[in-house]
């Protein structure tokens, strides 16, 4: 079935050119370029540990550059190792070489790992004239951030050990999660993940609930693998935040987020306390789909009027670069590299990863983007949240590898606003009444994904945490009853959540990759709603000032890189004046 959609959709041959990376995992070059970081890496330690507080400015510029360059040389072969092993899960070959290259990156770590340790321990006294030099003024803001983890450091033999035993840690049990969803073959036709998914999408309430079926029953063979990878890792955060002294399972998220507290407090505190735009929502949607109940599986049906065509490669390309071209046709150009010049991967293949991402490989290369492209409306919307993060990407690498990693909650930024580009546009070209109000309640929901859904997951993520640690190893059962909780807290009684959907917290890959992420997604929604009424308001002006906060990556925090634009994060009215549109929305529709 795949096949015949991919040949329908024009998706077959767009499939990334990994080969700009490296040509085969056999490349020699690979091993040319690990053996540079390992004979690099342990130069720096011999000459420099223990040393760090000798130093001019100068000298410690230069060794930030040199330690920079072994960093993005490691990570560009692991790129490739990653990019290489997602489109073929069940390749053991691709497996294990992605495995290979963990353990190779963990054994170069551990001869750097000094330099973090010594920095984020050196005394004000001694750092603060090296900080206000001009010879490090490229790098304050990376050394400044590594200063900010100095209670959570442990001593230099424990990060040693941490990091010899981390490719057979939290990385090895998330790489067999995504094997496992890999291998499961949904229904009697044998479908991917993706496939079924998509059905939830279906106009047919028959063809939904058999999807709901299908995505359960597949998910319950192999869900005592789930529950297993679950509470190992459940532990293994555990374990890492008391041995680093996090207060909270979610603080060293919000260290990495360069955010306070108070800030993600304030965030999910005003988005539950509107969880009544949600119930409002869907207790209207079961009266337009003439529904006397609303089931879980009926959530994503789409409503009548709402523009159900499929949707070509090609056209979702137009549709997306000409949206971007409206608002920046430099934003339009780089989106265009993706599809011009094979940086992305879009057909749906048995053994690809699900779902979607953008991907910043290193900055002397280029982003890569994957997606899994069925045609609907949505993907056009997916297409463009991922080419958001892309340019992104591609922007704020002039930064170099260290300042160009974005913190979480910005890095949704661009992606988010893509998004609303083409919501917008695509709005604009229909005249009826019931088809923009259908095409609202899509956005609304597409909305309610990225904000309400994921602080919902964020609230889900805050029990199962803290139940594993109050109450040790948690059922497979107890995960469901502590997923079910979240979920209803949202919905109230407008939609009645069955038995089947009790599960579905099994296949979600956040909660194991990036413990905490996802409230980042509704931080990102709540930003750009703001920034968008901003744009609206000022008009071209608007454009450079946000093309030059993407192209500063990560080279502040985002309280200071928001600064031009006026915003409060610690502000609850800034939060709900995105809340208060997305009320407005929904009594358009009322």
């Amino acid at each position: 079935m795949a096949e015949e959609l991919n040949e329908k959709l024009g998706t077959k041959d767009i499939v990334w050119k990994i080969s700009d990376i490296y040509d085969s995992p056999a490349d020699p070059t690979i091993k040319e370029d690990i053996a540079f970081c390992e004979e690099e890496a342990a130069l720096i330690r011999e000459t420099f540990a223990g040393k760090l507080g000798d130093l001019t400015p100068a000298e410690l510029a230069r060794l930030v550059r040199r330690l920079e360059r072994i960093e993005a040389t490691i990570a560009k072969v692991a790129t490739y190792a990653f990019l290489n092993f997602t489109t073929q899960i069940k390749n053991q070959e691709a497996g294990a070489f992605l495995q290979e290259i963990r353990e190779t990156s963990s054994r170069i770590a551990k001869e750097t790992v000094f330099f973090e340790l010594e920095w984020s321990k050196m005394e004000a006294t001694q750092a603060d004239p090296l900080l206000a030099a001009g010879d490090t003024a490229h790098f304050s803001h990376y050394l400044q951030n590594i200063r900010r983890y100095a209670d959570h450091m442990l001593s230099q033999a424990e990060e040693t050990l941490l990091i010899e035993k981390a490719p057979v840690g939290r990385s090895s049990w998330t790489n067999l999660f995504d094997k496992v969803l890999g291998h499961i073959q949904f229904g009697e036709t044998n479908r991917t993940e993706e496939e079924v998914l998509s059905d939830l999408y279906c106009p047919d309430r028959e063809v939904r609930h058999k999807a709901a079926e299908e995505l359960t029953d597949g998910l319950k063979t192999q869900l005592h693998i789930l529950t297993h990878i679950f509470n190992t890792l459940l532990a293994d955060k555990m374990i890492s935040d008391r041995l680093r002294s996090y207060p909270t399972w979610i603080n060293s998220m919000n260290l990495a987020n360069e955010l306070e507290d108070e800030t993600v407090d304030i965030l999910i505190d005003t988005v539950t306390s509107r969880y009544d735009i949600v119930k409002r929502y869907y207790t209207i949607k079961k009266e337009l789909l003439g529904l006397d109940d609303l089931k879980d599986y009926d959530r994503y049906a789409p409503l009548p009027h709402l523009p159900s065509t499929t949707i070509s490669w090609e056209d979702c390309r137009r549709m997306v670069l000409d949206g971007f071209r409206a608002f920046s046709p430099k934003m339009a150009e780089i989106a265009s590299f993706f599809f011009d010049r094979s940086w992305i991967h879009a057909p749906v293949l048995e053994g690809k990863r699900g779902g979607a991402f953008a991907h910043p490989c290193v900055p002397d290369v280029h982003p890569y983007v994957m997606v899994n492209f069925t045609g609907n409306i949505r993907d056009v919307s997916t297409v463009a949240h991922e080419l958001g993060h892309g340019v992104h990407q591609y922007l704020a690498a002039r930064q170099g590898y260290f300042n160009s990693s974005t913190p979480l909650v910005l890095a949704e930024t661009a992606s988010v606003f893509a998004e609303l580009l083409i919501f917008h546009d695509q709005l604009d070209l229909l005249t009826d009444v019931a088809d923009r109000k259908a095409f609202t309640c899509q956005k609304l929901e597409s909305i309610f994904a990225t904000v309400f859904r994921q602080i919902s997951m964020n609230r889900f993520e805050n029990m199962m945490h803290n139940g594993r640690r109050e109450k040790g190893e948690l059922s497979d059962a107890k995960l469901s009853e502590l997923w079910l909780a979240s979920q209803r807290e949202m919905f109230g009684d407008s939609v009645t959540l069955t038995e089947n959907y009790g599960i579905w917290w099994s296949y979600i890959p956040h909660f194991l990759h990036s413990p905490g992420y996802v409230y980042s997604y509704a931080f990102g929604e709540l930003l750009v709603l703001s920034l968008y009424n901003l744009y609206k308001t000022t008009g071209e002006q608007f454009v450079p000032k946000y093309l030059y906060l993407l192209s500063q990556g990560g080279n502040q925090s985002p309280y200071e890189l928001l600064k031009p634009f006026d915003v409060d994060l610690n502000d609850r009215n800034f939060w709900q004046g995105g809340l208060t549109i997305l009320d407005q929305m929904l009594q358009s529709i009322e």
